[in-house]
């Protein structure tokens, strides 16, 4: 049976995250692709484990990876995914559902953190205003698209950074996008370094900067490479 949605996650080592996230994926005829940049944690031995087609793919380029299993997608939908976001309960049928009315072309998922911290709760609540005032959603809300609707974009830029926020922009240029409810669940993880409001702050003077129509991609291709470079160095 062809699938109706073809759910896309790129993945680098989330053999830990990924069980969970497969495991909410249900109640809709659809495939997963899993486009693995090179784990070395088992993620793949994972992925077919969970029913996942696994594609490989040379470099760890957020919107590169996802182009590629679009590209090899055989659904009318297009779902990206990240490995460590959990979809709510019935999020396929109420995502085809959406997509019933004509006029709407793709949308995103409201979001909540996996994480008690007061910050990400009022964060995330900010962000579900920005989506219902702007149509701006971001890669963790679990972005879909029709199909021909993405090919006629030209699918994500291959940017190292906003490739997310770029594509939904410009998916709301050429039609309605619509944010649906239950929230998807994302992890705090990213957060935990540097602690919520010192990397929110962080955060926001980056979209302020790429909003402006500052040029990131180079900074972000170099520290994509430090931290590449650094995890090989702490391998034994």
């Amino acid at each position: 049976m062809k699938p109706e949605i073809s759910i896309i996650i790129p993945v680098a080592n989330e053999a830990a995250a990924l069980p969970r996230c497969l495991g909410r994926i249900e109640g809709v005829p659809n495939e997963v692709i899993v486009v693995d940049a090179g784990s070395e944690d088992g993620t793949a031995s994972v992925a077919i484990s969970g029913g996942a087609q696994i594609l490989a793919y040379p470099e760890r380029h957020r919107a590169r990876q996802m182009n590629y299993g679009a590209a090899a997608a055989r659904g009318r939908v297009l779902l990206f995914l990240h490995a460590d976001t959990l979809l709510p309960p019935g999020a396929l049928v109420r995502l085809l559902g959406a997509l019933e009315r004509r006029e709407v072309v793709g949308g995103a998922f409201s979001r909540r953190y996996c994480s008690s911290s007061l910050v990400l709760a009022i964060t995330a609540r900010l962000a579900t205003l920005r989506n219902r005032l702007f149509g701006w959603h971001l890669g963790d809300q679990a972005l879909f698209v029709r199909r021909e609707i993405f090919e006629r974009l030209g699918g994500y830029r291959e940017l190292a950074m906003f490739e997310d926020l770029d594509f939904s922009r410009r998916l709301r240029r050429i039609g309605k996008t619509v944010t649906l409810t239950p929230p998807v669940y994302s992890s705090a993880r990213r957060f935990a370094q540097h602690g919520p409001l010192r990397t929110t702050w962080h955060d926001l003077l980056l979209t302020f900067r790429y909003l402006s129509g500052e040029d990131l991609n180079d900074s972000a291709e170099a520290d994509c490479q430090a931290r590449s470079d650094r995890l090989k160095a702490l391998q034994p």
